[in-house]
C-alpha cells in the first residue's frame, strides 16, 4: 500500500492532477464495501447506467476543476485514509466475513430438513401453513386441483435439541401429516414420529431413532437486543440449508394472527430473509446460539419475519418431550386495551388506562363471577395492567383453579371481583347462527339504528336454547347500519340499555327514546350464552 502511495505522489509531482480524485473514489469504494458487509442486502432500484454516471460525474468534476486553474501552484495531496487504517479496515471485513461463515458452520449440522406427506381432501380449507406463509403457485404442488387425489408434499425445517434425536419445529409444518421424514446435514434420512404439538404456540416436537447427534445451543431470548445480528437457516422453496442474515428489528410483537383475542407468543422480528420452508428453523445470534424459531412472515420479500423466542420454544418443547399435556389458565373473557376503540373512549372519562371486557364466554370462569361486559380491569391481584397483553401475561402466571382478584372500574366506581381460573379449552365455542324466525308477537323496527327486534318469549328461549328469559331478541340487522357496524347479530338478546333492564319491546323503545345517540347508547347483549356489549353512536 505504501508503494502505491509513493507512486501516486510521484504522479502528482509529474502533473497528474486527477489522481487525488481517483484515490478518493478508491477509498469511497472501500467504504461502500465495508457498508455493504455490515448491512443486510437490499434490492436497490437504479436506472440503467446511473451508478456509472455517479462515478463519471465525480471524475469529470475533478477534471474540470483541474482544467479551470492551469496557473495554480501544484500541491501534493495527502492520502485520504492512512495505509495502516486501510489494512485495519480490510482486517475488520475479513473478521466479519469469518464470523458470519462460522455461524453457519456451527449451527448447520444441527439443522434438519423436514419433508411431510399430507393426505389431500377435496374439501380442505385453508391450513395453518396458508395462514403463516402465503403460499405461491408451485409447479410441484398439485393440491389445488380438486380432482387430483395425490398426496401433498411440503417441506419445513427444524433443529436438534437432544443428541438422542429430539427435534423442535413448528406445529403448522406437521399439521395433517401422514408421514414425516427428516434429512440431516450429513445426507442421512430418518422416518420421524410426532412426539407432541401445541397449536396455540405453533410448537411441535418430532423424534428420530439416532444417537450422538449434534445439538444447537439455546440463547436467552430475553437478553436479545434490537439491532443485533440475526441469521436464519432453513429450506426456503426447497433450497436446503439456505443461510441469510439481517438484524433483530423488533421484539415483543404479538396479535399477528386472528386467534380469537388469545395470543401467547411475543415474537422476535427480523429482516433476515425468511420464506416458505424456513418454518421451524433456527434464528441465531453472532455466536451461533439459537434465539428463536422462525415461524411467520408478513408477505414475501417485505423484510418482515417473525420467530418464536427460544425461551418459550424450549419451555414448551421440554414439556412435550416429557409427555406432559400443555394446559393454561384462563378467565374466559375477550378483551381489548382501553383506547383501542376510539368510538367508545369518551365513555370511560376519568380512567387513564386499563383493559375493557368485550365479551364473557358462556360457562367460562368469568361467567360465574360478578364481572360484566364493559367493565375495565385495572389490576390482577396487585399487578397493574394497562393493556390486553399485560392482562393475559398476568393470568398465564396463575395455576388452574387458583383464585385471582380483579380490580374493576365500572361507571366511575372501583370494585374488587374474585374469579377462580379454569383450564383454557382447545376450542372456544362460537355461537351458531341459526336465524330466528320473526313469527312471534309484536315487532319493532328501530330504523335509526338498523335493528329489528321482538319480545323474547319463554317458548322462543327454549326453542333457541337461550340462557336468558327476559329482553328483546334481534330478528334482523340492516346492512351498513349502526347496528351492523357494531357487529350486532341476529338472535342476540338485548338485556339492558344504558344499564336499564329491558323486559319487552315497549321498554326497549322507551329506553332508546331517552338515550342520546350522540354520546353513545350502551347495549348489553346475550349471545348464545356469552355476554357482550355494543355501543350505538351516531356520527355527524
Amino acid at each position: 500500500m505504501e508503494q502505491n502511495v509513493n507512486v501516486l505522489n510521484n504522479r502528482v509531482n509529474a502533473g497528474t492532477q486527477t489522481c487525488a480524485t481517483h484515490l478518493e473514489i478508491t477509498w469511497f469504494a472501500l467504504a461502500a464495501a465495508l457498508f455493504t458487509m455490515w448491512m443486510p442486502p437490499r434490492p436497490i432500484m437504479l436506472k440503467k447506467g446511473s451508478t456509472i454516471a455517479l462515478f463519471a460525474t465525480a471524475a469529470l468534476a475533478a477534471s474540470a476543476t483541474a482544467a479551470s486553474s492551469p496557473s495554480a501552484p501544484e500541491t501534493v495531496p495527502t492520502p485520504t485514509v492512512p495505509a495502516a487504517a486501510a489494512e485495519a479496515g480490510k482486517d475488520v471485513v475479513h473478521q466479519l466475513n469469518n464470523a458470519f461463515a462460522k455461524v453457519f458452520e456451527i449451527v448447520a449440522p444441527s439443522v434438519v430438513i423436514i419433508e411431510v406427506t399430507k393426505k389431500i381432501d377435496g374439501n380442505d380449507g385453508p391450513t395453518l401453513d396458508d395462514l403463516f406463509f402465503q403460499n405461491q403457485p408451485d409447479d410441484d404442488n398439485h393440491r389445488r386441483g380438486p380432482h387430483n387425489p395425490q398426496p401433498i408434499q411440503s417441506e419445513g425445517s427444524g433443529f436438534i435439541v437432544r443428541p438422542d434425536g429430539y427435534i423442535l419445529t413448528n406445529f403448522h409444518v406437521l399439521e395433517g401429516a401422514e408421514k414425516v421424514e427428516v434429512k440431516l446435514k450429513d445426507a442421512r434420512s430418518f422416518q420421524a414420529r410426532i412426539v407432541g404439538t401445541d397449536e396455540k404456540t405453533d410448537i411441535a416436537v418430532v423424534k428420530i431413532e439416532a444417537v450422538n447427534l449434534p445439538v444447537v445451543q439455546l440463547a436467552d431470548s430475553d437478553a436479545v437486543r434490537v439491532g443485533q445480528f440475526a441469521f436464519a437457516i432453513g429450506a426456503p422453496f426447497k433450497l436446503d440449508y439456505t443461510f441469510t442474515y439481517g438484524v433483530v428489528s423488533g421484539k415483543g410483537r404479538n396479535k399477528l394472527l386472528d386467534s380469537g383475542g388469545y395470543s401467547i407468543s411475543d415474537y422476535i422480528q427480523t429482516d433476515a430473509s425468511i420464506n416458505p420452508g424456513n418454518s421451524g428453523g433456527p434464528l441465531c445470534d453472532i455466536d451461533g446460539k439459537v434465539i428463536g424459531m422462525n415461524t411467520l412472515i408478513n408477505g414475501l420479500n417485505r423484510g418482515l419475519g417473525f420467530a418464536i423466542p427460544s425461551n418459550l420454544a424450549n419451555e414448551i418443547g421440554q414439556q412435550l418431550i416429557a409427555g406432559h399435556k400443555i394446559v393454561r389458565p384462563w378467565l374466559g373473557i375477550r378483551i381489548e386495551t382501553l383506547g383501542d376503540d376510539p368510538s367508545i373512549r369518551e365513555l370511560f372519562k376519568g380512567l387513564e388506562k386499563g383493559v375493557v371486557v368485550r365479551t364473557i364466554e358462556a360457562d367460562a370462569p368469568a361467567y360465574k363471577s360478578e364481572l360484566r361486559p364493559f367493565d375495565v380491569i385495572t389490576q390482577v391481584d396487585d399487578a397493574p395492567v394497562g393493556s390486553d397483553t399485560q392482562l393475559q401475561r398476568e393470568v398465564l402466571k396463575k395455576k388452574i383453579g387458583q383464585n385471582v382478584e380483579l380490580t374493576v372500574w365500572r361507571k366511575g366506581q372501583t370494585m374488587k371481583i374474585p374469579i377462580t381460573t379454569g383450564e383454557l379449552p382447545n376450542e372456544i365455542s362460537r355461537a351458531a347462527n341459526e336465524p330466528a324466525q320473526p313469527n312471534g308477537p309484536r315487532q319493532e323496527e328501530a330504523n335509526k339504528f338498523g335493528l329489528q327486534v321482538q319480545d323474547l318469549t319463554k317458548e322462543m328461549a327454549t326453542r333457541l336454547k337461550l340462557t336468558v328469559e327476559q329482553g328483546v331478541i334481534v330478528t334482523d340487522v340492516a346492512d351498513n347500519s349502526l347496528a351492523a357496524a357494531q357487529d350486532i347479530q341476529r338472535e342476540d338478546v338485548i338485556t339492558e340499555v344504558d344499564g336499564k333492564p329491558i323486559a319487552n319491546v315497549a321498554s326497549f323503545r322507551e329506553a332508546l327514546g331517552k338515550a342520546d345517540p350522540r354520546k353513545g347508547i350502551l347495549l348489553y347483549l346475550d349471545r348464545k350464552g356469552s355476554k357482550t356489549f355494543a355501543v350505538l353512536k351516531a356520527t355527524g
